[in-house]
């Protein structure tokens, strides 16, 4: 994972604007979504570390996710942002791909 560099974040949330996406996303231990499937028309990053991202689905709801600090690109063009404190534990993380994330 690579500390965010906010103009390459960009870069690689525009190849998934305007198409259907899939979403894992977590934080800490009461929040859990996966395989959540939606349109995304827009996303924005916001901060100067840690960031947070808002991602707009179908032109009508939002979701939110704060205190994200790095990110990385897999193999298969999923992008994964992550969180993580100052004792390096994550504690937010954020997942975007084209296809379902293994079950």
């Amino acid at each position: 994972m690579q500390t965010i560099n906010k103009s390459d974040v960009v870069a690689v949330i525009q190849n998934f604007t305007a198409q259907d996406v899939y979403i894992h996303s977590e934080a800490t231990s009461f929040v859990f979504v996966r395989n959540f499937r939606a349109h995304l028309t827009d996303c924005r990053i916001a901060g100067e570390g840690p960031y947070r991202v808002g991602m707009r689905f179908d032109g009508h709801g939002w979701l939110r996710m704060e205190g994200l600090t790095h990110y990385e690109v897999d193999a298969d063009g999923r992008l994964l942002l992550a969180g993580y404190d100052d004792e390096g534990r994550m504690h937010v993380a954020l997942e975007l791909g084209k296809e379902p994330f293994p079950e």
